[in-house]
């Protein structure tokens, strides 16, 4: 009864259209079938690709040290990332900044929301003030150095990180804020989260060097670091990364001028 019915279509056809009619409508249904079939194939060849990949797990412990500072332990805030043992390179080199990933960092309350960023190479960080008075936004580490200048709440200026490191950024005006922008050289990273947790997704199984960072800690045994690791749909933890809490590295930080805060600063900064 199918291919009845298919005949019998495919006749009504003939005397609607006539026999030159009929094959310009028999191209077009064979163009329509062409590319149906080219959507179902690339669909596909997609689906394997996207299930190679793996998500990377781990666990941060920050153990207490000679000079850990008191208080709530918080094992958050460690960035650990992964390179291809090979070395990738800058994906994001020589691009304009409207095709470069973008993230923020907020002055809110005189604090840098969030503390620790980790962001890869090429990126641009936008620093809004979202409180009702003035900040400044510096850096005078070598991972990036840059003075924003004062600027006034509602107003916002950006950044671009094109090279790897670590870049402490503060107000000039206020000594309690400051941030750590982590720049890596590679688009596999994590932060940890209080417990520790940290999970990384879409890594292709291969060879890595695995790195890590914290403001407080360094790892338990410095020498290990970066080390080798290999993943695989069966091998995708990297266990426990053991680091020892040192304290707060940049409680003391001068002003941008190399100088102590002066307390006395007018009202209008608050």
């Amino acid at each position: 009864m199918y291919y009845y019915r298919r005949v019998s279509s495919f006749f009504d056809e003939v005397f609607r259209r006539g026999w030159r009619g009929l094959r310009g409508w028999a191209a077009c249904r064979a163009s329509k079938l062409f590319v149906v079939s080219m959507v179902v194939f690339f669909s596909l060849a997609v689906i394997p690709l996207r299930a190679q990949t793996v998500t990377v797990t781990g666990t941060v412990s920050l153990a207490r040290g000679s000079g850990a500072s008191t208080g709530k332990f918080d094992n958050s805030n460690a960035v650990i990332w992964l390179k291809p043992a090979a070395g990738p390179a800058n994906r994001h080199a020589g691009e304009p900044s409207s095709s470069r990933p973008r993230f923020k960092i907020l002055q809110q309350h005189k604090r840098f929301e969030p503390h620790v960023l980790a962001i890869p190479v090429g990126s641009v960080v936008d620093f809004p003030n979202l409180d009702p008075f003035f900040h400044n936004v510096f850096s005078l580490f070598n991972g990036k150095r840059f003075d924003l200048g004062l600027y006034e709440a509602g107003a916002s200026h950006s950044v671009t990180f094109d090279s790897p490191g670590i870049c402490y950024v503060f107000c000039n005006i206020h000594p309690e804020m400051s941030a750590a922008v982590v720049v890596v050289d590679s688009p596999h990273y994590a932060t940890s989260n209080q417990a520790g947790e940290f999970f990384m997704p879409n890594v292709p199984p291969g060879s890595y060097l695995v790195s890590v960072w914290h403001e407080r800690g360094k790892p338990e045994r410095p020498e290990d670091y970066p080390r080798e690791v290999m993943i695989s749909s069966s091998n995708a933890s990297l266990r426990t990364i053991r680091l020892v809490d040192a304290g707060e590295l940049l409680a003391n930080h001068k002003n941008k001028y190399g100088r102590d805060y002066d307390k006395s600063v007018t009202p209008i900064y608050k």
